[in-house]
């Protein structure tokens, strides 16, 4: 278990609320759609984002990126301010604990095909809607299924 895993964890014993973070891959198709990508859990196989512990001396958007190369083996641009936030509940080896994530959004430039945890989990491209409705976390599920991105304006050929 990772030292800062370890510290969560007395945290959450103390009653404190504990952190993740957490990546949303995202790519626009050549037809302008946007999409977003999901990965399975190891242990239970739900579709969930990328997510893990801050790590020490990583900035958030750093570590979100981190994540998401081990789990869905992405590469790219994450963008510097946060999509938004989540909670959700976490198992551990015996109870539950309250868990806040800040997501970050990751651009995907490259996706790899042999990854960390490729043999552990699987991936999908969704539209946003598709992705919120198989992700079991309800404000997950919301935050997915708002998504926007800022997309230029078209330049008015007057």
């Amino acid at each position: 278990m990772a030292a800062t895993k370890k510290k969560a964890v007395r945290k959450a014993k103390k009653g404190e609320r504990i952190r993740q973070v957490a990546a949303i891959p995202f790519r626009l198709t050549a037809g302008g759609e946007f999409e977003v990508m999901l990965v399975t859990s190891r242990t239970t196989r739900r579709f969930i984002v990328p997510k893990g512990w801050p790590m020490k001396g990583k900035s958030g958007r750093k570590a979100a990126t981190i994540e998401a190369q081990e789990e869905a083996g992405v590469l790219g641009k994450t963008l510097k301010q946060p999509a938004g936030t989540y909670s959700y509940w976490k198992r551990l080896t015996n109870r539950f604990v309250r868990v806040d994530v800040i997501v970050y959004l990751l651009e995907v430039t490259e996706e790899l095909a042999n990854w960390q945890e490729a043999k552990r989990r699987q991936r999908a491209w969704l539209t946003p809607a598709d992705a919120a409705m198989l992700i079991d976390e309800p404000d997950l599920s919301t935050l997915v299924r708002t998504l926007t991105i800022d997309r230029p304006a078209p330049i008015d050929a007057a």
